[in-house]
């Protein structure tokens, strides 16, 4: 059985969908995520001192209430899976300024001629509200917020530019954002600045939700997730769209994989 597998669906003409289970940290997926953790968090050209970003990932998860911890484990994954899709990174994991993971959108990324927004939300299995629709639905409505001026964190439209920190994260030299990505977003957050918005519908999005069980592996049910899926279609937005929905064993794969040295 493997440790990670990736099933896709097409759900429309622009929304596909991809659902992956995730049951341990092994074999060729423990190699997979040792050559990309390093990447994700810090950017292309630090990618070989390992133990050091486990040490660094490990502080910054210490002390963290479970629902924080819960979050940025989902995170962390989105980006290790999408990379795994072909998708370049264009930001990094860590918040460039303090102990943290970043603020803005939770990813942003290109593939081929296109650019894409990540938004990544995530909840414990039997939890109330916490099925692969509701959190789909979170994770879009709150790219479409961002985008649009209507933040319910950034009442003046200035202080949570989402934009702004996309810039400031692919401007990053460790990442090393074309130029014409870089143009493109400094534009949006120049727009926002002036209180100029968009509409969701003119981007790329990848809205994701995470689903942890409670430690024993259940195969989940992947007809009634794409059925989950298609229900909700006309909430859906973006000029193309991937959703991604994934399950996993539990959060402490993520911990016990960080607090090792091998």
């Amino acid at each position: 059985m493997d440790s990670v597998s990736y099933y896709e669906h097409q759900i429309s003409s622009n929304v596909t969908l991809t659902i992956i289970d995730m049951k341990n940290i092994d074999g060729n997926f423990k190699k997979e995520l040792d050559d990309n953790l390093t990447v994700i968090c810090e950017g292309d050209r630090v990618r070989q001192d390992l133990q050091r970003v486990k040490k660094r990932v490990k502080k910054l998860f210490l002390n963290k209430k479970k629902g924080w911890i819960i979050g940025a484990t989902a995170e962390f994954f989105i980006h290790l899976f999408v990379r795994h899709m072909g998708y370049k990174q264009e930001c990094l994991f860590f918040n460039l300024e303090e102990n943290s993971i970043k603020k803005g959108f939770d990813g942003y990324y290109s593939k081929g001629e296109l650019e894409w927004l990540m938004e990544s939300k995530a909840g414990e299995v039997g939890k109330k509200g916490v099925s692969f629709p509701n959190k789909i639905c979170l994770a879009m409505n709150d790219l479409s917020c961002k985008v649009s001026g209507k933040d319910k964190n950034d009442k003046d439209k200035q202080h949570n530019n989402a934009w702004r920190e996309a810039y400031s994260h692919a401007a990053h030299y460790d990442v090393g954002a074309s130029e014409k990505i870089l143009k493109n977003i400094k534009k949006l957050s120049e727009d926002y600045t002036n209180e100029i918005f968009h509409s969701i519908e003119e981007f790329n999005t990848i809205p994701s939700a995470t689903i942890f069980l409670s430690g024993s592996w259940v195969q989940p049910d992947h007809e009634a997730i794409k059925n989950g899926i298609d229900n909700i279609v006309g909430k859906l937005k973006g000029k193309r769209i991937h959703v991604i929905c994934v399950t996993q064993r539990s959060i402490d794969v993520f911990k016990k994989y960080i607090e090792s040295e091998e």
